[in-house]
């Protein structure tokens, strides 16, 4: 019997793109899926265009709640889904057809391995680029994430590390969910083709989420709570400048000041 992917859907805002993003789910050529939609108390017609797909398709659901974050959202879908498999998508961006056939394949095969994504691009109006993810390793990912959200993972793996961090309020809470999920081992698998596809617009997220304020709450909140993955990888705490984290480490450890 073929599992069920429940693909999470949060949605703030995003009416000029919701439906496309849902369609490039519907348009998977794995038909075992279930689509959840969580409005994140949208002040646009979010939600009536979610709740015209609701009435369409079957297999799609709406969760409404007061506007508290993608974190938050993505937990709530969590909870009510129903699939074996969980591929989080934001109401902005697209999938190819046939990457949930694929990732789900090697899922089903290979229990070792905890996370499946693939290669990506980012578009705007004026057309599409590349987005070149460093190769995974837990060393990088100590520094960096190089997993987009929209990876491909088992429900259970999520609910045992407690899913998305809803109290990580200063952006790149799957950078912290991947590090929860993966910093005690799991294989992860990049499918070799362009299968997600990350919307640049004036709403885009990682603009928000880039300045010097947030990135320094936000390693302060990764160090408090992964000290001892960020020792073990990097000898120390990350530090602002990333990639100079475990070479300052080590220095300092040299000297007998850490």
């Amino acid at each position: 019997m073929n599992p069920t992917i429940s693909i999470l859907i949060p949605c703030y805002n995003q009416a000029n793109f919701l439906t496309s993003t849902v369609e490039s789910a519907l348009n998977s050529t794995y038909p075992h899926l279930e689509i959840i939609i969580i409005n994140d108390g949208s002040t646009d017609n979010s939600k009536e265009i979610a709740e015209e797909l609701t009435e369409k398709h079957k297999n799609i659901y709406l969760l409404n709640q007061s506007n508290s974050g993608v974190a938050k959202a993505r937990n709530a879908g969590i909870e009510f889904s129903n699939g074996k498999y969980i591929l989080p998508l934001d109401g902005d961006d697209l999938i190819s057809p046939e990457y949930i056939e694929k990732a789900i394949a090697i899922l089903e095969k290979r229990p070792e391995v905890k996370v499946v994504y693939c290669e990506a691009v980012k578009f705007d109006e004026n057309g599409k680029r590349p987005w070149n993810l460093k190769p995974f390793s837990l060393n990088a990912l100590a520094r960096d994430n190089m997993i987009f959200v929209s990876g491909i993972f088992r429900k259970a793996d999520a609910l045992a590390v407690g899913s998305f961090s809803d109290n990580m309020k200063m952006g790149r809470e799957d950078w912290e969910f991947w590090i929860k999920m993966l910093k005690n081992g799991g294989d992860v698998i990049k499918l070799p083709f362009v299968g997600f596809y990350y919307r640049i617009h004036q709403g885009s997220k990682r603009k928000k989420t880039g300045t010097s304020l947030k990135k320094r709450e936000r390693i302060a909140y990764l160090n408090e709570h992964h000290e001892e993955f960020f020792k073990r990888e990097l000898n120390g705490p990350l530090r602002f400048q990333r990639t100079w984290s475990k070479p300052y480490n080590t220095l300092m450890k040299l000297l007998g000041k850490l």
